[in-house]
């Protein structure tokens, strides 16, 4: 199931969804040199987020090898930076296009909900209880994070609390045969947050690598968490479709914003 849209009217112009999008594209082509080669490894070795780096567990010189001509030496600098820098890195095209999708169907009600600013504190702290957890699953793990998905999973989270009626609309194949059906958030997320603890919880004890499931399990819940911090009561009120009660049509302070 791929979301291609939701039902849900934007309050705010998302200018810090818009931000960060433009962020993490600007870090795609001017450090990761479109995910061409050196550029991609190098970016990925000293911007991704290494759990034994991270933690100490390798000695300074180590290395590990990424690829086949590409190696990370580990242990020669502080790697905490790595926390924030890994959120803005991927791994190819699909991941950094698949991330910006989802960022864009959910990011910008969410930031309807608490305004511009809180709305980018709220993304990075969700950003790093997703790593806090990836890494607390592998603390030895030699295998760089790199990806914007667990703060936007953060921010799904947080979408299924403030709109869980809201219907989004998915694109479904089965082999040759493609349609589209529209589902209330509450069910699309549900099952996606089932998918990664399911994939999670599998993952366990395996040699690490692939896709973080728990950075996407610890950011949703991250998300689910903060927003009832971070959310702002007075831009929800002006919010049509806020809570598991619609109204039957919209507040005067409310106008469409065409995507």
């Amino acid at each position: 199931m791929f979301p291609i849209r939701d039902d849900n009217p934007q309050v705010l112009v998302p200018y810090a969804t818009f931000g960060i999008i433009a962020v993490n594209v600007a870090a795609w082509i001017f450090v990761q040199g479109f995910g061409s080669e050196p550029m991609l490894s190098s970016s990925v070795c000293r911007l991704g987020l290494i759990p034994g780096e991270l933690l100490g567990a390798f000695p300074a010189g180590t290395r590990i090898q990424l690829g086949p001509a590409s190696f990370c030496e580990l242990g020669a600098t502080s790697a905490w930076h790595t926390v924030i820098s890994s959120m803005f890195m991927h791994g190819g095209w699909f991941h950094i296009i698949g991330n910006m999708w989802f960022l864009w169907i959910f990011g910008d009600n969410v930031e309807d909900s608490m305004g511009h600013g809180r709305f980018v504190v709220f993304y990075l702290l969700c950003g790093i209880a997703a790593a806090a957890l990836q890494v607390a699953t592998n603390v030895e793990s030699p295998i760089p994070m790199v990806g914007a998905s667990g703060a936007i999973g953060g921010v799904m989270g947080a979408y299924v609390l403030l709109y869980p009626r809201v219907h989004v609309h998915l694109l479904l194949v089965f082999g040759f045969y493609v349609t589209t059906i529209a589902v209330p958030a509450f069910f699309m997320l549900g099952y996606w947050f089932l998918v990664q603890v399911i994939s999670g919880v599998s993952s366990l004890g395996g040699p690490g690598g692939g896709v973080a499931f728990w950075a996407h399990i610890g950011g949703f819940a991250a998300g689910a968490i903060l927003v009832l911090l971070f959310r702002n009561p007075e831009l929800l009120r002006r919010h049509p479709f806020y809570g598991w009660k619609k109204r039957k049509a919209p507040s005067r302070s409310w106008h469409r914003i065409k995507r």
